[in-house]
């Protein structure tokens, strides 16, 4: 029986949300499966990602095959690199401290980076969101001055009357 580890599609219309499962590759999409390795919420930035690391190594090391999804999916989690590092301990080319330590040096990379995106992506959302402020107070400024100017009676016009006037006056005398 040849077996495939792949999305199962849930949610509703526009909004998809995913189980990764491991089903015989004859199943249709959404039917029947063997076992669910988890989930994957593409909604969320980033993406929301749900393995249960050993089961999904388990099936991988039995001979699943993911499908192309799947696979950038379990190379993002580290699933493909410890089965990649599993392998050459078997050759004898790493020692399992090695490949451990390796791993470890990996995983951690890999979470400096996506909490650097997270955090980004935060200071990012407050920037927008500073600018967005700003510009409201300046269009309510705006406003303002504009609904001030309309509401003053016109200060030219009186000006050039008392100017016209006092001329008048002194001539009089």
């Amino acid at each position: 029986m040849a077996t495939k580890i792949r999305l199962q599609r849930h949610g509703k219309k526009g909004k998809p949300f995913y189980y990764v499962v491991v089903a015989d590759s004859r199943a249709p999409r959404d039917g029947r499966f063997i076992e669910r390795l988890g989930s994957y919420n593409p909604n969320t930035n980033p993406a929301t990602i749900d393995i249960n690391f050993d089961k999904a190594l388990d099936w991988m090391n039995k001979g699943a095959q993911p499908t192309d999804t799947c696979r950038a999916i379990l190379s993002y989690k580290g699933v493909l690199y410890k089965k990649h590092l599993e392998g050459g301990v078997k050759k004898g080319a790493l020692t399992e401290e090695q490949a451990e330590a390796k791993f470890n040096e990996w995983q951690q990379g890999k979470e400096g980076k996506i909490q650097g995106k997270k955090e980004g992506l935060l200071s990012s959302k407050e920037e927008a969101r500073k600018a967005a402020l700003a510009a409201e107070a300046k269009k309510k400024a705006d406003r303002a001055a504009a609904i001030a100017a309309k509401n003053t009676p016109p200060a030219e016009e009186t000006t050039e009357e008392a100017t016209e006037e006092a001329p008048a006056d002194e001539n009089a005398e």
